[in-house]
């Protein structure tokens, strides 16, 4: 693809898997010493500069998970208030704005979650993106990509049994990616509906399986139904 596509979170997990791995898209990384999403002028000068089409936003707070509700400001400046600047200047300049969301958006109780069930995210870290995403979904020109990836190697000695997910691994988005860029609306994205355990012993890696205890508040099955998915990637 010859079209400039702006990533935001240059110096991200996911941003650096992505500079190693790209091999089609035409890609700027920008991270905040250049793009500080918190301004305004900031990214309407890097806009002017650069010229994208396209800008993938996977800038923003995820972990550690508690630190959105140890610190719901710096949650709700970088998830919410950061991707609504970014909105504002894509429908400035007519640029279509893809947006890094997550499965966290569900309430994670009944599993297999399309596109069109109810949202009730169960933790901050949910309620921020989803803050995000109602920002994102005001603007026509937008995709939304509710995605559970985690990193290569799995980082963790033990894993849940009794928790469902829809674990990939970020060089699983990568290769992928080029097929969802042109798309809008909404989207699941992630790998076979599994419990962590079972996703961790495939890596090859040896794991303890554990239970999630009650006490912890988790949601147990936070699967997503992955069809929309699975057809646009097919080909």
């Amino acid at each position: 693809m010859d079209y400039r596509i702006l990533v935001t979170g240059g110096n991200g997990r996911f941003a650096n898997i992505l500079k190693k791995n790209n091999k089609k898209l035409n890609l700027i990384f920008k991270s905040k010493k250049n793009f500080d999403i918190l301004k305004i002028e900031s990214i309407e000068k890097c806009i002017k500069k650069e010229k994208p089409k396209i800008i993938l936003h996977t800038a923003g707070l995820s972990r550690p998970m508690n630190i959105h509700e140890k610190n719901i400001t710096k949650s709700i400046d970088l998830n919410i208030i950061g991707t609504c600047n970014i909105v504002k200047i894509c429908k400035k300049y007519n640029i279509k704005l893809i947006y890094f969301s997550t499965g966290y958006v569900y309430e994670g109780k009944k599993g297999n979650y399309s596109e069109v069930d109810p949202i009730k995210p169960f933790n901050n870290y949910g309620l921020s993106k989803l803050g995000g995403e109602c920002a994102v979904q005001m603007y026509n020109n937008s995709l939304i990509l509710r995605i559970t990836m985690i990193e290569k190697p799995f980082a963790y000695n033990k894993a849940f049994t009794n928790l469902k997910t829809n674990f990939m691994f970020h060089e699983d988005l990568v290769k992928i990616l080029p097929k969802l860029i042109n798309k809008k609306g909404i989207i699941n994205v992630g790998g076979k509906s599994q419990s962590v355990y079972e996703f961790a012993k495939k890596t090859g890696k040896k794991v303890i399986g554990i239970k999630a205890i009650k006490s912890l508040n988790l949601p147990l099955n936070q699967t997503m139904n992955l069809n929309l998915f699975k057809k646009l990637v097919k080909n």
